[in-house]
């Protein structure tokens, strides 16, 4: 009988941010392909008896083709093994996990997607920073590192004026082009912005910085992943934004108070 494969969600390192179902499928896996960023301790729940690839990309060297892969997937769930496809983050969120599963489609092969914490919204409570607030924030652009390295635009979705939050997966070592494309797209030059490097991880850093000084901002180790947006004002280091006093909540009606985002 085929085998099936699991499209996993590593989450951003922490083995405690895996889901019950992550830690299932991984513990009884017969072939586990990880991501290069899979942490040690997420990697030190696979069971001695599976086979382990390391199939990773980093900064731009692949040691495996995306199409190896493939067939790599195919060949053992067509064995008959129980493989997982382990992925930093979440497999939906800059995974390449749609190539994968239309690989599957295409070979009629069995495969389920196990969703984990992702690297943005790990990194934002890392950093005590809320992606959507009613007041501040109403929108999410995420954006990859390719992207930005491609000068494509962030577009009209990031503008301030819109209340985005623009997320950059993996800047790499120039931020002077992503500060330029945050501009384009109309964040102002004292929009604040932060820089987490290595969410979750226990040698995590957290800077903070804003739009026109990034270009300046020092190259942290990597992963990194930049917050930019007025909701950044509440990480580590910058200003709180301003909250109503104790006096002033309590003099809101209840049924005001009540209404929920």
């Amino acid at each position: 009988m085929p085998g099936k494969v699991y499209l996993v969600g590593a989450g951003p390192g922490d083995p405690e941010l895996l889901t019950v179902k992550a830690q299932r499928i991984l513990r009884s896996a017969d072939v586990v392909l990880h991501d290069a960023l899979v942490s040690p301790e997420v990697l030190a729940l696979i069971p001695s008896s599976a086979r382990v690839y390391n199939v990773g990309k980093r900064c731009g060297r692949a040691r495996i083709t995306q199409q190896e892969i493939h067939a790599l997937l195919l060949m053992c769930a067509s064995q008959g093994f129980r493989v997982v496809r382990l992925k930093g983050g979440d497999p939906l969120v800059f995974g390449r996990a749609g190539e994968e599963m239309d690989a599957l489609r295409a070979s009629g092969l069995d495969f389920e997607l196990i969703p984990g914490v992702s690297a943005a919204t790990a990194a934002a409570a890392a950093a005590g920073i809320t992606l959507t607030d009613r007041r501040r924030s109403s929108r999410i652009v995420l954006l990859s590192n390719h992207a930005c390295a491609a000068g494509s635009q962030v577009g009209a979705g990031a503008s301030a004026n819109g209340g985005a939050t623009v997320i950059a997966y993996m800047p790499g070592e120039e931020y002077a082009g992503l500060a330029e494309q945050l501009r384009e797209a109309g964040l102002a030059e004292h929009t604040p912005c932060a820089l987490i490097s290595r969410a979750t991880h226990p040698d995590q850093q957290i800077l903070t910085t804003t739009v026109g000084n990034l270009p300046s901002a020092p190259r942290l180790p990597a992963p990194v992943l930049v917050i930019a947006g007025e909701v950044a004002a509440c990480a580590a280091g910058m200003a709180a934004p301003e909250t109503p006093t104790a006096r002033q909540t309590a003099e809101i009606p209840v049924e005001q108070a009540a209404g929920g985002y």
